[in-house]
Order: structure tokens, then C-alpha cells, then sequence
């Protein structure tokens, strides 16, 4: 049986593929993360400008994260 020889152009597709299916594992929990931040902080918020703040808090929520997972395991 003859061997079926690949192609460079066949490998960098290939090697492409791969790369990008794994590239967005976490943009799903990301997005409904975000979207209860927002909810949450919008919703306890006491005027207009706290609202804006609470969004831009939605934005960054993992920074909260990460810091409280930190101060709490004393690193």
C-alpha cells in the first residue's frame, strides 16, 4: 500500500484548526458571567453614574476574582 504524503499547505491548516478550536474555551462562562455582573451591580446601583460604574465593574469582574482568591489563600 502506497503512504499518502501530506502536504506543507495541509499541515498549517491542520496545525490552524487545532489552534483556534481551543483558543475560546472560556468566552461562554466569561459572557454569562458578565452579564450577572452587570445585572447585579446595575441593579444595586443608587443613580445614574453608579450604574456607569457598575457596568465598567462588569467589565473587569475577574480581576475581583482573582484578587479575592488570592487574599484569601494568603499570596
Amino acid at each position: 500500500m502506497p503512504k499518502k504524503t501530506v502536504k506543507k499547505k495541509d499541515c498549517k491548516m491542520e496545525a490552524s484548526k487545532m489552534c483556534n478550536s481551543s483558543m475560546c474555551n472560556g468566552g461562554g462562562i466569561y459572557c454569562l458571567g458578565f452579564i450577572g455582573a452587570a445585572i447585579y451591580y446595575i441593579s444595586t446601583a443608587t443613580g445614574f453614574w453608579m450604574g456607569v460604574l457598575g457596568f465598567l465593574k462588569a467589565i473587569i469582574w475577574p480581576v475581583f476574582v482573582v484578587y479575592g482568591l488570592l487574599k484569601f489563600l494568603g499570596l
